[in-house]
């Protein structure tokens, strides 16, 4: 079974100088290594090539943001497990065998995450995948080992292999051809989000996402996209419409009108708390939302939606009323 290891960059000559020898050390030669670059203006490839011949690089002529980004890298490579890396990650030993021993034991397991852990606190789970993804009637994410913004020690408290609901594209291991066959990512997605889409799309069509605490990595959350960059904000909350609508068997309507609202209450919390350059983000988020609404409904009509997506009907009154 064959690997290749995949990183999209875009001006990240300091990450890649960082991050990527731990690649380079971790993984063993018989598996393949490449950075799709994303038209960066720095300095990137000219590191890479006089620095890591082992990389192969496929260099893209603009900017296309990490979904379409990596289904146009992608198209090219033909190994049978793909692992799409951020250029943010620091891997440890024996990273990647695991994963392939599952991926050959479980024949309908299309995905599957390694535990992902925060490099600045290496004792604590990593704030965007910690030990795999959830999400709540709403759309909103959380994981086992970080819950809105509690994130909790890594006591091996998750550290049994099991099924989950999304797996964390800082480190996403993937099925190449099915991959392949489900169309990848959905390229309007632009950044966020659009590693869940593909997760729900896949159990929508009986296969599994699961997780394996045996393969680590150590993730420098924020590195490419700050938490604090309003686009940020916009991506999240429009991304996780689009993800909704396209995807739940829920009755749509009911539950676009629930969320709008409490979406509503979100933004004036935000306004207050990130101030407004976030508010309009959100704003400006369900209007792209309504400007796709059409295209959105088409796909959910045309596309199988069977599972039911949540067990808890909204994470943030958990969080903050039960504290769980």
């Amino acid at each position: 079974m064959s690997l290749g290891v995949v990183i999209l960059n875009w001006n990240g000559e300091n990450l890649i100088k960082k991050f990527l020898p731990s690649v380079i050390k971790h993984t063993p030669i018989i598996h393949n290594i490449y950075l799709i670059d994303n038209g960066s203006n720095d300095d990137s490839v000219e590191f890479i090539r006089s620095n890591f011949n082992r990389v192969k690089i496929i260099k893209l002529d603009k900017n296309y943001g990490f979904a379409k980004g990596y289904n146009i890298g992608l198209k090219n490579i033909d190994d049978d497990i793909l692992c799409l890396l951020n250029n943010d990650v620091e891997v440890s030993e024996n990273w990647t065998e695991e994963i392939l021993k599952q991926f050959t034991a479980e024949p309908n397991t299309a995905v599957i995450q390694p535990k992902l852990k925060d490099y600045y606190n290496k004792s604590n789970f990593d704030y965007a995948g910690a030990a795999g993804g959830f999400l709540d009637k709403y759309g909103y994410p959380y994981c086992n080992g970080r819950i809105y913004n509690n994130v909790e020690v890594d006591k091996n408290q998750y550290d049994n292999t099991r099924e989950i609901f999304w797996a964390c594209g800082a480190c996403f291991f993937i099925r190449n051809n099915i991959f392949k066959k489900f169309g990848g990512f959905d390229d309007v997605y632009w950044a966020h989000f659009e590693e869940i889409d593909l997760c729900w799309r896949l159990q929508n069509h009986g296969f599994k996402i699961r997780f394996n605490a045996k393969s680590i990595v150590y993730h420098a959350n924020g590195g490419t996209l700050n938490h604090n960059d309003p686009n940020k904000t916009y991506l999240n909350y429009r991304n996780m419409l689009f993800t909704i609508t396209k995807n739940s068997k829920n009755n749509l309507f009911f539950l676009l009108i629930e969320k709008f609202f409490i979406d509503l209450i979100i933004a004036v919390f935000t306004l207050f708390n990130k101030g407004k350059m976030h508010f309009v983000a959100i704003i400006k988020a369900y209007l792209s939302f309504y400007k796709h609404i059409n295209l959105l409904i088409k796909f959910r009509k045309n596309n199988k939606r069977e599972i039911k997506h949540y067990k808890i009907r909204s994470i943030i009154c958990e969080y903050l009323f039960y504290k769980r």
